[in-house]
């Protein structure tokens, strides 16, 4: 399917201004290394409505040196954490080939070479660069060597240093989306800061714009989609009393439900311009005022505020935002109370 600037797909959904906003439901790690739990969550998330889930791949040994750092949302080392939930080459297959049995698109995150590597050869339609590694331009590069869309999150960058990795992409002439995200986990609301969608807009016009979501609800999401957001990415989970570091930040199916079909509402909402709708007439009609006679009044008297007024209905000629202009003026007839004024009504001026 060919991109236009702006825009990018996903297979063949189209993503960018004037679609339907694309909501991914990230399973990343919330099975917790057990994978029943993954495949429940691919099943909870098709029958919620998801049209896109998205994993995240793990290949240790070229992701990472041994460690003993403990992520702020986690009590365990992150190489202890990736050992145990990183997927194989193998069950990575499995699942996507059960995210497409259930018509879902699958995407996924690659945190090395190698990762990427695998993922291109599962012909993925897109491929999600987290914001670990929105600045780790030789990744970005080896990514979008594969020719395919990217939707790059941008946590912990600002601008000057998500252009390098812009300039990659366009260079690869691939069409990106830029996902704004703040990586604390919860992230309260007043760090989400959505005006960083329209400051990444402003600062890459070709790009599509979206919310990776870090929040304890779908709040921010939905306001998101109000500023210009296309794609919105939050994690899933089937239980929320699951364990795992990313399960308190995750949305229940129901949740989700409820994020999609707010999300279609407001990207139907948004945009537009401050003006009179056609389809306002039969409103106007009995909303507006017009200017009445409040007395008879006749022909060459003038019209005073003791004998012009307004009044409902809208049907009239002269509408009440043109009352003070009346004023002075003088009939050109004989006019009854309570009739609605023309402008055939006065003399000239």
């Amino acid at each position: 399917m060919t991109n236009t600037p702006g825009t990018l797909s996903v297979g063949t959904r189209r993503v960018g201004p004037g679609e339907r906003p694309l909501v991914i439901a990230e399973l990343g790690i919330n099975h917790d290394g057990d994978l029943e739990r993954m495949h429940r969550m691919i099943d909870d998330a098709a029958d919620a409505g998801v049209e896109c889930v998205k994993f995240q791949s793990h290949v240790v040994e070229d992701e990472m040196i041994p460690n003993d750092v403990v992520p702020g949302n986690a009590e365990e080392s992150i190489y202890g954490m990736m050992q145990r939930c990183a997927l194989s080459a193998t069950e990575e297959r499995e699942v996507f080939a059960h995210a497409h049995e259930r018509g879902m698109l699958a995407l996924s995150t690659p945190f090395s070479r190698a990762a990427a590597d695998r993922l291109a050869g599962l012909d993925v339609p897109a491929f999600k660069i987290g914001s670990g590694e929105c600045n780790n331009y030789p990744l970005v590069r080896h990514i979008a060597s594969f020719g395919k869309p990217v939707l790059l999150s941008t946590g912990m960058n600002d601008v000057s240093t998500i252009r390098p990795s812009v300039e990659l992409l366009r260079a690869s002439g691939v069409p990106f989306a830029l996902m704004h995200c703040t990586s604390m986990y919860p992230t309260p609301p007043e760090k989400v800061r959505l005006g960083g969608i329209t400051e990444l807009g402003e600062a890459f016009p070709d790009a599509v714009l979206g919310l990776s979501d870090h929040t304890t609800s779908i709040y921010a999401c939905l306001g998101a989609v109000a500023v210009g957001a296309a794609v919105l990415e939050r994690h899933f989970t089937s239980d929320l009393s699951w364990s795992g570091p990313d399960i308190p930040i995750s949305s229940t199916p129901e949740e989700f439900a409820r994020l999609i079909e707010g999300a279609d509402l407001l990207g139907l909402a948004r945009g537009g311009r401050k003006e009179i709708l056609p389809e306002e007439q039969p409103t106007i009609d009995f909303a507006y005022a017009c200017v009445v006679t409040t007395k008879p009044v006749g022909a060459g008297e003038e019209f005073t505020v003791d004998n012009l007024w307004v009044k409902r209905p809208g049907t009239g000629e002269v509408v009440a935002k043109h009352y003070d202009e009346l004023l002075g003026r003088r009939a050109s007839r004989d006019l009854p109370a309570d009739v609605q004024v023309a402008w055939s009504d006065l003399t000239p001026a």
